[in-house]
């Protein structure tokens, strides 16, 4: 058992000073009490609020970042940054994937992630081989995440076509493809993983109605054991019209008529709904899972956020191509898409609302949902994961209670994060991660490689 004191703290029902948290050699809270002593525990200073789960997060995509920003010879879009991707990992080995992994890791948790769900789909050599350990990539991932001491859920991804109804993959395709038998596989890795400790949890990714047909689908889901299910959906005009000529349905529409989408399943991006599709999501109980910077710099498009969020439904927050890792980055750029479209401010929070306090708690609640994860908020048989936040940044300078947030979203930066505990234990103080230095000097090694000619 350990024994943590901290100085204010936001818990499911309100900031409370003085919390006394017991926590268990699991890292899990074994109890909680409010206006305690700090006698004989580790004393925290400053303004603690629960670890946010990060619901989607491609990490090999990490080193590329800052990569695709050279204007091409015709329009430049989603289609055309994945012609780039394609390229950038055609060279990437087993180390060039855990390497890359761990940066970002370090980054998240340095960003106020405590938890990740690793959409995880590079899985198989440059010439589309299976390597002789067929989870080789996946434990790569286990090994990255447990240097960095982030929760990890390992979501092993399904790829089999290159386009709604079965149409066969494209050459820059060929390390993601399975079948529903070696797919199988991978998924009881990852499930032994997680049942081991290497990871936090494990479910299944089916990539997108692009990547899979019905019969695919409906085969690869019995592997999913009780576990998250996460996929892509609507996330481009074009996919939302494949779909449609495909099969006479929009992605969500399709999802939600021919699938049980419930409280296990995350739709990442969900762009491009229709009133319909809002309103049948957010009553599914699903999470929404949104990756707001990248999406901006995608050009995807704007997800009606005011709309479904009206309807109660629930979101999380994912960095998917990692092009920026920052909690508050992800929240105030969701919060400013609705203010450019709408020509307005303040549009997510209800009246006398703080908005973000709003958007933090549906994020942190949401992103736990999506992973499965007992976590996203400070109380009794909840994961000791929480980041601490300097009160005496200038964004949070002469604030209180939900003000701090509000300060952290909208006016702070990196320095407002002072620490980040997992599991109950210190990941990052003062800012740095324990582990930056030589996390950092592996990874220059493997992008000085990797973009060596």
């Amino acid at each position: 058992m350990a024994v943590i004191h901290l100085e204010h703290a936001l818990l499911p029902d309100g900031w409370a000073e003085n919390v006394r948290l017991t926590v268990d050699d699991a890292g899990m809270i074994a109890a909680l009490d409010k206006n305690a002593s700090a006698s004989g525990a580790n004393v925290v200073h400053g303004v603690v609020v629960p670890g946010m789960a990060n619901v989607h997060s491609h990490a090999f995509q990490r080193g590329m970042a800052g990569m695709a920003e050279t204007r091409g010879p015709s329009a430049d879009d989603f289609w055309s940054w994945r012609e780039i991707m394609y390229r950038f990992l055609e060279r990437l080995t087993p180390d060039d994937i855990e390497a890359i992994a761990a940066q970002a890791y370090v980054e998240m948790l340095e960003a106020g992630f405590t938890a990740v769900g690793e959409f995880h789909y590079l899985h198989h050599r440059p010439d589309g081989r299976p390597y002789d350990n067929p989870a080789e990539t996946a434990e790569r991932i286990a090994a990255a995440a447990r240097a960095a001491g982030i929760a990890a859920v390992v979501l092993p991804v399904f790829y089999a076509y290159g386009g709604c109804g079965g149409r066969p993959p494209g050459r820059g395709q060929i390390r993601f493809l399975s079948d529903p038998d070696l797919f199988g596989c991978l998924v009881r890795h990852a499930f032994a993983m997680a049942r081991r400790g290497d990871v936090a949890g494990a479910g299944v990714a089916p990539h997108s109605l692009r990547a899979v047909t019905p019969e695919t689908l409906a085969a690869i889901l019995v592997h999913a054991s009780g576990g998250p299910i996460h996929i892509h959906a609507a996330e481009q005009v074009k996919e939302v019209e494949e779909c449609i000529a495909w099969s006479g349905q929009r992605p969500v529409e399709w999802l939600l008529a021919h699938q049980t989408v419930n409280e296990r399943w995350c739709l990442v991006h969900a762009t491009h709904l229709t009133a319909a599709e809002i309103e049948g999501l957010a009553a599914s109980g699903a999470v929404a899972g949104l990756c707001p910077v990248t999406e901006a710099n995608l050009g995807d498009g704007t997800f009606d956020a005011v709309s479904y969020l009206g309807r109660r439904g629930r979101i999380g927050i994912g960095s998917d191509s990692n092009i920026h890792l920052d909690v508050a980055g992800e929240l105030r750029q969701l919060e400013y898409s609705q203010r450019l479209r709408d020509r307005g401010r303040i549009r997510l929070a209800e009246a006398g609302q703080s908005n973000g306090r709003r958007l933090f708690d549906a994020a942190v609640g949401g992103g736990a949902q999506a992973l499965g994860l007992q976590a996203g908020a400070l109380k009794s048989g909840s994961r000791a994961d929480f980041v601490v936040l300097e009160p005496d940044h200038p964004a949070l300078m002469g604030k209180r209670g939900d003000g701090w947030i509000d300060g952290w979203i909208f006016a702070g930066d990196a320095g407002v994060i002072r620490e980040t505990w997992v599991a109950g234990v210190r990941r990052v103080a003062e800012g740095r991660h324990s582990h930056r230095d030589e996390t950092r000097k592996r990874y220059a090694a493997a992008l000085n490689r990797l973009m060596s000619p």
